[in-house]
């Protein structure tokens, strides 16, 4: 494993983790969610089973997260993490092991910026994994646990960083603003790689994930992690996000 640290479009330091097996026959971008980090458990699992495969995994902490990158939680927006993604990307590409097409997994706010990308690039894309992803800014605005940012112009949540502390950290009105700038409904016809949409069934996302499914149009797969959060934590819900993304490799990716 290598862990290096580059520059994106603005400046800012991005920590990057690069895992490489020998003989790799692919290669898997993996992004984290919002106030998250590159070796929290639900994005270790989602990098382990590509790797297993013999796909090159990166990881990367985005800007305004609570990784080892900089910037902090309260200025982070879809459109920095979007771009984060693309300048990673854009590093790889500079990369003895890159290749395409390659792999996308992201999880909540990575879940919709990894499709944003791929419905732009979808000729880079060999598949996409949204986890418990974002479907737009406009759905995720409605969710009841975000209806006080419309009366009191911010929303606090609480979030634990890598080091095991919680925090809570004010999100301003801008932040949800920016979000309505996405929709991956928009931009489904571009999605027509293969789709792993993987979600609790208790996160308040899961009707989204089915507006999603239903309007794609490529080879496709839902799976609900049977009492599972939005977040995954626990070691049997982990290993299930494992097993389900190693059968569809094995199924869809490795043919």
């Amino acid at each position: 494993m290598e862990k290096l640290f580059i520059k994106n479009r603005k400046g800012q330091k991005i920590a990057v983790i690069v895992e490489k097996p020998e003989n790799p026959k692919g290669l898997a971008f993996v992004m984290h969610g919002l106030g998250s980090w590159k070796e929290r458990p639900i994005t270790n699992s989602q990098a382990a089973p590509f790797l297993s495969n013999g796909y090159t995994v990166v990881r990367f902490d985005t800007t305004n997260s609570y990784g080892e990158s900089d910037g902090s939680l309260d200025k982070a927006t879809t459109t920095n993490y979007l771009e984060d993604l693309e300048d990673v990307i854009s590093w790889g590409q500079s990369q003895p092991w890159y290749q395409e097409p390659f792999i996308l997994s992201g999880h909540s706010l990575g879940g919709i910026c990894t499709g944003i990308y791929a419905a732009k690039h979808p000729e880079k894309i060999k598949g996409w994994n949204p986890v418990g992803s974002v479907i737009s800014g406009e759905l995720r605005l409605q969710q009841d646990k975000n209806q006080e940012v419309k009366t009191l112009g911010y929303k606090d949540i609480s979030y634990w960083d890598s080091n095991g502390h919680e925090k809570v950290t004010r999100l301003p009105l801008s932040h949800f603003e920016d979000a309505l700038k996405y929709n991956l409904l928009d931009v489904v016809d571009k999605l027509r790689m293969p789709v792993l949409i993987v979600i609790g069934e208790l996160d308040s996302a899961l009707p989204h994930q089915y507006l999603l499914y239903e309007k794609l149009s490529g080879p496709k797969e839902l799976e609900i992690i049977a009492n599972a959060p939005h977040t995954f934590e626990k070691k049997d819900h982990l290993d299930k996000l494992q097993q389900l993304l190693d059968r569809w490799i094995k199924k869809t990716l490795n043919n």
